[in-house]
């Protein structure tokens, strides 16, 4: 299966030079512990404070940094994926499942509060995004949550 997950950007000197490979890595296991059987496209806009800031601010009324943003082109319900119901690129016919921003300066300053490092901190964050593309959320302390923070562990290989 042949998904694309097109990640940039925002400014130049952001660092981390393997984050794109490592928000590829994270987007298809994702996918694949989902089970999701037809090619998809994801877009990464890779940004710092200022720039999920800014986003938040614009598209959610928030006036604060957040380490990723999630914006999913489809209504879809938790671990029922139907492609039929999604838009999809009209050259490729990939679904679109939609765009995720993710702070690199967050994304390193929780890696080193949380002891665990850059690395897993951003494939962890680029699971949750991916999840939120599958129709996962956690706006409750309700079952949702729990299903999705399940969903994550499982993927993360965490006990």
């Amino acid at each position: 299966m042949e998904h694309e997950i097109a990640v940039s950007r925002e400014k130049r000197n952001l660092g981390h030079n393997r984050a794109a490979a490592l928000i590829k890595k994270a987007a298809v296991m994702a996918l694949e512990a989902e089970r999701i059987d037809a090619p998809c496209l994801i877009s990464v806009l890779l940004t710092d404070d200022e720039g999920i800031r800014r986003v938040n601010r614009e598209f959610r009324g928030l006036d604060r940094e957040t380490d990723v943003l999630s914006f999913p082109l489809n209504e879809l319900e938790p671990g029922r994926f139907d492609p039929a119901l999604c838009e999809r690129e009209p050259d490729s016919g990939k679904v679109l499942l939609g765009d995720m921003l993710l702070d690199l300066s967050r994304c390193e300053s929780q890696g080193e509060e949380l002891g665990h490092g850059f690395d897993r901190e951003l494939m962890y964050l680029t699971v949750h995004s991916v999840l939120h593309l599958l129709g996962y959320d956690h706006t409750d302390e309700g079952p949702m949550k729990r299903q999705m923070r399940a969903r994550e562990k499982d993927i993360m290989g965490d006990d």
